[in-house]
C-alpha cells in the first residue's frame, strides 16, 4: 500500500512493560509528531509508568491499561486509525483487530501478530546491533517510514521535562551538588555491587559540597539497608528510598546534578531529561551499552573491557565488579568540576 493512502491522524503507541523500555520508546512519539504535527499521538502504558509519559510534550494523551478493561472499546472510542505494538500483547492485538483499527503494527516474530496485525515489521531484537531506542523505529517501516535515527538524534526526540516539587526543591537547596545513587534494578538488570557504592561514597566524602541521594522503592531500601548499612550511615548520604512516587522521582532526577545506576528505568529517565547520568553495564550482549546504554545530551556509560570468563550471572556478576569505584568517582568529580566552572 502506498504511503499516500495511509491515514495517520490518531495513533496509539502501546508499551505496557517496564519504565526504562517505555522511556526508550518515547522517541517514536517525537518522530511521529515531527512528521505529522497535527496527528494525535497517544501512549498506552501500565499505570505505574503513566506519570513519566505525561511529562512528554510529544504525547497528547496517556492511557493506563489497568483503567481500560474493555480494550476493544478503548480503540473504538479513541477513534484510532493506527496502533503500534512496541511491546507485544495478545489481548490488545486481538482487540485492535476486532475494533477494526485500520493500521495494526506488530513484529512478525510473534505468532499471534500474524492473525491480529495487518502491518508486520520483520526484525529481531535479539540479533540486532542497534540500540533499543533505534530498534523501536523498525516498527515504522510497515507504515512506509524507513528512517532509523542515529544515536545522536535520539535525545532531541524524547520531549521529556521534569516537574517541580516543593519537597524536592528543599532537598536540593541543602547541598551545592547532589548526586542520585540508584543501586537496585527491581531484578531487571546486572547491578553494580552495593560494596562498590559504599566505596564510591567514601571517595566522594572528601568533597563536603557533595550530597548523595540513595533512591529506590521501599523494598529496595530494605535490601540496601541490610546489604550496605555503612553507605546509609554516612553523613553526606540521604536515604530517600520509598519516599517519592514516580512523579516525585522524576522531579528528583530533574533537580539532581547527576545520577549513577545500572541499566534501570531511572537511568533512562535521567538521560531523557538531559541530566548528567552514568550507566554501569556488563560487556555481555544483548545487555551491554550498545543495546541498552543511556542516550542523552549528558549521558555516559561504563563497562568492563571484556566479559570475564568466570561470570556466574546476575547475583554475582564479576563483569560489574570489574568497574571500580575510582572510575565512577572520576566521572562524578568531572561533573562537579563542570558545575564549578559554570558558576
Amino acid at each position: 500500500m502506498a504511503r499516500e493512502s495511509l491515514k495517520l491522524e490518531r495513533i496509539l503507541i502501546c508499551r505496557t512493560d517496564n519504565i526504562g523500555d517505555v522511556v526508550l520508546t518515547l522517541p517514536l512519539a517525537g518522530y511521529l509528531k515531527q512528521r505529522f504535527p497535527q496527528a494525535q499521538i497517544d501512549f498506552l502504558v501500565r499505570a505505574y509508568a503513566a506519570p513519566v509519559v505525561r511529562q512528554c510534550r510529544f504525547v497528547n494523551q496517556v492511557l493506563a491499561i489497568e483503567e481500560h478493561g474493555d480494550h476493544r472499546r478503548m480503540f473504538v472510542e479513541g477513534e484510532y486509525d493506527t496502533v503500534i505494538f512496541a511491546f507485544p500483547n495478545r489481548r490488545l492485538a486481538q482487540a485492535a483487530r476486532r475494533a477494526r483499527v485500520a493500521n495494526r503494527v506488530g513484529t512478525s516474530h510473534r505468532l499471534f501478530h500474524l492473525f491480529s496485525c495487518n502491518r508486520l515489521a520483520h526484525f529481531s531484537r535479539v540479533k540486532s546491533n542497534l540500540h533499543e531506542a533505534q530498534l523501536n523505529f523498525m516498527l515504522l517501516k510497515p507504515l512506509d517510514m524507513g528512517h532509523i535515527p542515529s544515536l545522536a538524534e535520539i535525545p532531541a526526540l524524547y520531549g521529556l521535562e521534569a516537574p517541580r516539587l516543593h519537597d524536592v526543591d528543599l532537598l536540593a537547596a541543602q547541598a551545592p551538588f547532589n548526586v542520585i545513587l540508584h543501586p537496585k534494578s527491581n531484578g531487571n538488570g546486572r547491578e553494580w555491587p552495593l560494596a562498590r557504592y559504599t566505596e564510591l561514597a567514601r571517595l566522594l566524602e572528601q568533597d563536603r559540597g557533595v550530597c548523595l541521594w540513595v533512591t529506590g522503592s521501599a523494598a529496595e531500601g530494605e535490601l540496601i539497608a541490610r546489604g550496605a548499612p555503612e553507605l546509609l550511615a554516612m553523613p553526606h548520604v540521604r536515604n530517600l528510598c520509598g519516599r517519592f512516587d514516580l512523579a516525585g522521582l522524576t522531579a528528583l532526577i530533574g533537580a539532581a546534578d547527576g545520577l549513577v545506576a545500572s541499566g534501570t528505568g531511572p537511568l533512562h529517565m535521567g538521560a531523557a531529561l538531559g541530566r548528567p547520568v552514568l550507566g554501569l553495564f556488563p560487556p555481555i550482549k544483548p545487555i551491554d551499552p550498545a543495546r541498552w546504554g543511556a542516550l542523552g545530551a549528558q549521558a555516559r556509560n561504563l563497562c568492563a573491557d571484556e566479559r570475564c570468563a568466570t561470570c556466574t550471572g546476575a547475583e554475582r556478576c564479576t563483569c560489574m565488579q570489574a568497574i571500580s569505584a575510582e572510575q565512577v568517582a572520576a566521572v562524578v568529580l568531572d561533573w562537579r568540576a563542570g558545575q564549578r566552572n559554570d558558576a
